[in-house]
């Protein structure tokens, strides 16, 4: 009997301890949700209340304004005065188009409308008569008037404001400005969150529900009701209260409230007053998302002690099968064992084998790193072949003027003239010196290096990158424009590869300004932060954008076929990130292309 009621307690206390704690989950789950909804609902309510009040503000100086334009003092003056009465027309119907007010009119001191903007419309103000309304009252009274209220004669909702027109001390009328509310209901339609607006009296006029207008939060009192009729405020509304069948308080002054269908929903209510327009701004959202939280919080909750309770009977199970296993142990030691000598034969294999993988990476690095310095250098090659029409003419020149001045020598010196012969062997030096000029750059160009950085004086890389750019510069009449460098300006790089880049961004821009009339390259260069910026732009069209992304991609090219493999300006980056550096390439503001080359300055001694 006892090893029966022992299961039992144990069982009843079991479901007794999971029931409080799907109780205290479920409460727990629902006052979370019930503040992560509070909080982002009062965010929005927040924001409509906002948008209501700049919508207001944006009106309310327009009537202050219109009562001071002496067309509306001089026709309350003069009232019969027919085509003052007609150019006022158009003018507030003017004004109503400029602001995108609803209505603009102009009252007398009797309440009578004497001009307004809808004069041609079907039902206009004109003749009519609005002393019945509050605003017109308030006006009268020399304050700014402000009324909610449905129109008589439109049948439309709108916002009221009122202002006395003056002449001297006394009040002569009141100019009134109409706005329709219908844009403030759609801008929040559908947002998933009810809004509601209510007046003093807790009637709904403004409401992102149209089953809800003209409704009440709760059955309106007679003397009330009697007032709202009397102002006709909501014309012919029946001003019937929401079917709102509970309403409970909660912290914060948020408020659960049911309201019947079809179908029935419950809402978390919050609100907000707007005490200047007299209006309440309330938002109601929808709790069945807090419930379908609290049912995860629960199915998460029954998962967890489900996994509790399977751990347990696991660990249950598992004590009574220890005995069971220690009569295999020594059988399972040794069997360990085996398998321990077999894997260690295994780890030795893998090891031999990660070695083997390892010394072919390091090949396969330093063959890489090879392959990289012959990229480099056949670009420089396909450069020199580029450059070599133009280099062909810089030689070509000085032998055919040195031909002639050792023709001239020969007659000279067959007359006797040795003065004359001296001064063309003269010439001649100093054109064989011009002529080993151009070739000792173009060796110091072509020759392979070694990658090493060293201090290089920038201006001289510039002028022997131009030297060897010589022809083609005379040849497109491209002018080059360079600003001052800083005198001794030394940068950390590769000589010989920074003139490949050079060589390279000059030879880009000549080609770019090769169709455009006022060719021009600038070069300039600036000191920023330890780092040397030299900027190259052309005066051609310009990088289309939606190449200019990819121009660095290796075999990206934009020239026709048999004018490059697409490998220069991404040569060119890498031997630039090599010297720990950068380029960049964007649309200059003045038009053309420009070329931004970032190198490591190397300080001069009296900085050391």
């Amino acid at each position: 009997m006892r090893l029966l009621r022992r299961p039992y307690r144990n069982g009843l206390l079991l479901v007794i301890v999971v029931a409080l704690i799907l109780g205290l989950g479920a409460y727990w789950s629902r006052q979370r949700g019930f503040d992560e909804l509070r909080r982002q609902e009062r965010v929005e309510l927040t924001r409509y209340v906002e948008y209501l009040q700049g919508q207001l503000e944006k009106y309310e100086f327009l009537p202050v304004v219109l009562a001071r334009n002496k067309r509306l003092i001089t026709l309350l003056q003069h009232p019969g005065d027919r085509k003052r009465i007609e150019a006022l027309n158009r003018y507030l119907e003017t004004i109503n188009q400029i602001t995108g007010t609803s209505d603009t009119y102009l009252m007398d001191r009797e309440g009578l409308t004497i001009a307004a903007s809808n004069w041609q419309s079907e039902r206009p103000f004109v003749g009519r008569n609005f002393s019945y309304r509050p605003y017109f009252q308030e006006a009268m009274k020399g304050n700014l008037g402000r009324y909610f209220a449905l129109g008589t004669t439109s049948n439309r909702r709108g916002y009221y404001f009122a202002y006395p027109v003056r002449s001297g001390d006394s009040i002569l009328g009141a100019v009134v400005i109409k706005i329709d509310m219908a844009p403030f209901e759609r801008s929040w339609a559908g947002s998933g969150t009810e809004f509601i607006v209510t007046d003093p009296d807790g009637i709904i006029f403004i409401t992102t529900r149209r089953d809800w207008r003209f409704k009440s939060l709760r059955p309106l009192p007679a003397p009330v009701y009697s007032r709202i009729r009397e102002s006709r405020r909501y014309v012919d509304a029946a001003l019937e209260p929401l079917p709102v069948t509970a309403s409970v308080d909660l912290d914060g002054g948020a408020r659960l409230m049911r309201i019947e269908g079809p179908p029935a929903r419950e809402y978390l209510v919050q609100g907000l007053e707007m005490p200047q327009a007299g209006w309440q701004v309330q938002v109601l959202t929808e709790t069945g998302t807090i419930g379908r939280q609290v049912m995860r919080t629960l199915s998460f909750i029954a998962i967890l002690l489900t996994a509790l309770l399977l751990l347990g009977l696991f660990w249950n199970q598992r004590r009574r099968r220890l005995r069971e296993r220690e009569r295999f142990q020594r059988r399972a030691k040794k069997t360990l064992e085996a398998r321990v000598r077999e894997q260690t034969r295994d780890l030795t294999a893998a090891n031999q084998r990660l070695t083997r993988e390892i010394e072919e990476h390091r090949r396969t690095g330093a063959e890489l790193h090879r392959t990289r310095d012959a990229l480099i250098q056949s670009a420089k090659l396909a450069v020199i072949g580029q450059l070599s029409t133009g280099i062909s003419h810089e030689l070509n020149q000085p032998l055919a003027a040195i031909r002639t001045y050792a023709g001239n020598a020969r007659a000279l010196l067959a007359r006797g003239q040795q003065q004359e012969v001296d001064d063309n062997l003269a010439h001649i030096g100093e054109l064989t010196e011009r002529m080993a000029r151009i070739s000792s750059q173009l060796k110091i160009f072509a020759r392979k290096t070694s990658g090493d950085r060293t201090a290089v004086c920038l201006s001289t890389a510039i002028d022997d990158s131009l030297d060897l750019l010589a022809s083609r510069i005379r040849e497109t009449g491209t002018r080059i424009r360079r600003q001052t460098e800083q005198r001794g300006l030394e940068v950390l790089a590769n000589r010989v590869q920074l003139e490949q880049v050079l060589v390279n961004l000059l030879g880009n821009a000549l080609q770019a300004v090769e169709s455009v009339s006022g060719r021009f390259i600038e070069i300039g260069s600036t000191v920023e932060d330890g780092m040397v910026k030299l900027e190259i732009r052309d005066s051609g069209p310009g990088i289309d954008l939606e190449i200019l992304n990819r121009i660095f991609d290796p075999f990206f090219t934009t020239k026709a076929e048999g004018h490059g493999l697409g490998l220069g300006l991404s040569i060119s980056q890498r031997i630039v990130e090599v010297m720990e550096g950068r380029l960049d390439a964007a649309n200059h503001p003045d038009g053309g292309a420009v070329f931004t080359l970032h190198l490591r300055r190397v300080p001069p001694l009296t900085e050391e």
